[in-house]
Parts: C-alpha cells; sequence; structure tokens
C-alpha cells in the first residue's frame, strides 16, 4: 500500500498490519500479521516510528505499537511531497563549462518552460524583449529578481503596467509585426523565440557571438523605442525613414 510514496515492502507490511487490528500490539504479534521476519522487526517498526507512522508505548515491560490513522499519514506524504519539490525548485546546478551549441525547441509549454527557468536561475542580469501578453506572464518574477539585486531590462511590445526600474514599452506604428520572444541571462544564456507557420519554435545558446550579437539587438530596439516614442510622428512624416523602419520590428 504505501510502496508507491518511498515505504519499503517490509514497512508497508508492518504499517497494514498493525492499521488492521482495533489495539496495540507487541513486536511478536506483528511479525505474526504482518510476514516479516523476527530478525528484521525491529528495524522495520524503528524506522517507522522515526518516519512519524507508527506510534509506541510502554505497557508494564511489553513495547506496544499502534498506527497513525491512514487520514494523517496521507497529509504527512502530501506536505513531505510539497516540501520536496519546493526544495528540487531552489536547487541550482551551476555549469562550469561553455556549450557552443545551438539547441531547437518547438514546443510552446516547453518554451514557456525554458524561459521561466532561466529567469528564475538568473544571478546578474536579464534582458527581455517579448510582446506584452507573454511579457505578463513573467512581470512578477521579473519583479521578484529585481528584489533580489539582478539587474532586470526589459522592452514590452504594446506596453505592460510593472513596477520594474528599467522598462520600456514600444507601441508599434505601422502593422503589428510578428510576436518573438528574446531573453539574455547573465550575458551567457540566450533564448530566441518566434512563429512559424503559427507554432512556436525557438533557439538556446550560450555561443558568445550569438548572445553578443542578440545583446546589440536588444539594444538597438531599446533605442529605436526611445527615438520613435520622441519623434515617431516627424519620422513616418519622411517616406524613406518610413520604408526603412517597415523593415524593422515596427
Amino acid at each position: 500500500m504505501l510502496q508507491k510514496f518511498g515505504f519499503t515492502q517490509y514497512e508497508s507490511q508492518v504499517y497494514e498490519a498493525i492499521l488492521a487490528q482495533d489495539e496495540p500490539l507487541d513486536a511478536t504479534t506483528i511479525v505474526n500479521a504482518s510476514n516479516v521476519p523476527k530478525a528484521k522487526i525491529y528495524e522495520v517498526l524503528n524506522r517507522m516510528i522515526d518516519k512519524g507512522i507508527v506510534l509506541t508505548t510502554m505497557d508494564g515491560k511489553k513495547k506496544l505499537y499502534m498506527a497513525v490513522d491512514l487520514q494523517t499519514v496521507i497529509h504527512k506524504i502530501k506536505l513531505d511531497f510539497e516540501k520536496d519539490i519546493d526544495s528540487l525548485k531552489q536547487y541550482k546546478i551551476k555549469r562550469t563549462f561553455t556549450d557552443e551549441h545551438i539547441w531547437t525547441l518547438k514546443d510552446e509549454s516547453s518554451i514557456a518552460s525554458n524561459i521561466e527557468q532561466l529567469i528564475e536561475e538568473a544571478d546578474s542580469s536579464i534582458l527581455f524583449l517579448a510582446w506584452n501578453e507573454r511579457m505578463e506572464t513573467y512581470r512578477n518574477l521579473l519583479e521578484q529578481k529585481e528584489e533580489q539585486g539582478v539587474y532586470v531590462e526589459v522592452l514590452a511590445v504594446g506596453g505592460m503596467e510593472s513596477s520594474l526600474t528599467r522598462k520600456y514599452s514600444l507601441i508599434p506604428l505601422l502593422d503589428a509585426p510578428e510576436p518573438s520572444q528574446l531573453l539574455i541571462v547573465d550575458d551567457a544564456y540566450l533564448l530566441f523565440a518566434g512563429l512559424e507557420n503559427e507554432s512556436w519554435k525557438a533557439i538556446k545558446t550560450m555561443s558568445k557571438p550569438i548572445v553578443k550579437a542578440m545583446t546589440d539587438y536588444f539594444y538597438h530596439d531599446v533605442a529605436l523605442t526611445q527615438i520613435t516614442k520622441k519623434y515617431g510622428d516627424q519620422l513616418l512624416q519622411d517616406e524613406e525613414i518610413e520604408r526603412l523602419l517597415t523593415r524593422l520590428i515596427y
């Protein structure tokens, strides 16, 4: 019964044997009821006491055992599992090598998970460009990282309300472009995603030349955002400038 939840076969047999009785049992009775070898019974019982699913008391010179009720055990297993998940979320493995490969991702949920993981693991800096509905998904996490001292700079196409210190909002002057997402973390990790045939696809890399080039791309768009925000009406009056703008992210 309990083997699926990390308990041994003997522990499961002992727990079921004790739980089936309405009164406390001694070790000899548990051996007979559980089919656990006598040589192993005290070792098993002590482990179960340590795990908090068996209670013990003394009745004269005899030691008696009683099982914690099943609902309490279920609650304990659930709490322990949630605690382990929280610990796993905090666990970080620092890379000690540089991976120059370019990896591809084709599943939207996988791309989203990778973006969230990269943001969570950021130590020093986060640069993030995305359309507002995508940016909103990570807004709380980005704000938390900034509060932790990570340098965060974002460019939200379509605009976004946020407490972030360094945020830019790009309102496209012309037809809305195809959505994309660009994330650069710690000047070392890059993920770029875009739509292809209505499906999200992405690349992920630590290649230094690509990370540097896309960092320049990010600041290129930030600069254009600020320029068009201030001089957009004037720029669109110039046909040549308007033609050039249509070839950019606008």
